[in-house]
């Protein structure tokens, strides 16, 4: 299946990392699998990512969790994009965590710089800064707390319940994108 729309969620491999914040992009793959995914999540080593075929209303989509590591997801998403020759304007959708947004919110945004975002920055390295993200709040780390120690500590369970509610509506708001509106 060649793929209309590539949803690639950034995160970190490994049973370690599974519930952290910065795992929130696997964590949103994970909801709309549960909703739009069909057969199950294979290993695709040419693309360093695990894949699953998914259909949105009736258009192909391939979700994708980049197992590079946060900082070096540019390089599956390049490979992604050579292969199946995508625009990634039109034809990608990158979702990440983001400590600038409130824990609880979504935010989609057309294109932009990657902020301070190591695994945004390496896909803007890679394939530039013009492609869709949605970006996911997890809210500002304590103050004085070590920012790469806070984004891979697991959420709290009133954070992870904020996050379940937070990407229950991710479904809807990826499909109104799909059918090209702005999604929410």
């Amino acid at each position: 299946m060649k793929p209309t729309l590539v949803i690639i969620g950034l995160g970190n491999p490994g049973a370690q990392y599974a519930r952290t914040r910065h795992n929130a992009g696997f964590l949103a793959l994970d909801t709309l699998s549960a909703v739009y995914g069909e057969g199950d999540w294979q290993d695709r080593p040419k693309f360093l990512a695990q894949v699953q075929e998914a259909r949105i209303v009736t258009v192909p989509v391939l979700l994708v969790k980049p197992q590079t590591y946060m900082n070096l997801s540019g390089d599956a998403v390049r490979k992604l994009v050579q292969f199946y020759k995508l625009d990634p304007l039109e034809q990608i959708l990158l979702l990440s965590d983001d400590i600038d947004l409130p824990l609880g919110e979504l935010r989609l945004r057309r294109s932009g710089g990657p902020g301070t975002h190591n695994g945004l920055k390496s896909v803007v390295h890679e394939i530039g800064e013009e492609f869709p993200r949605i970006r996911i709040g997890l809210g500002a780390p304590p103050a004085g707390a070590d920012l790469a120690a806070w984004v891979l500590s697991a959420f709290s369970q009133q954070e992870a319940a904020t996050l379940h509610a937070t990407l229950e509506q991710l479904p809807a708001m990826v499909r109104s994108f799909v059918l090209g509106g702005e999604g929410g």
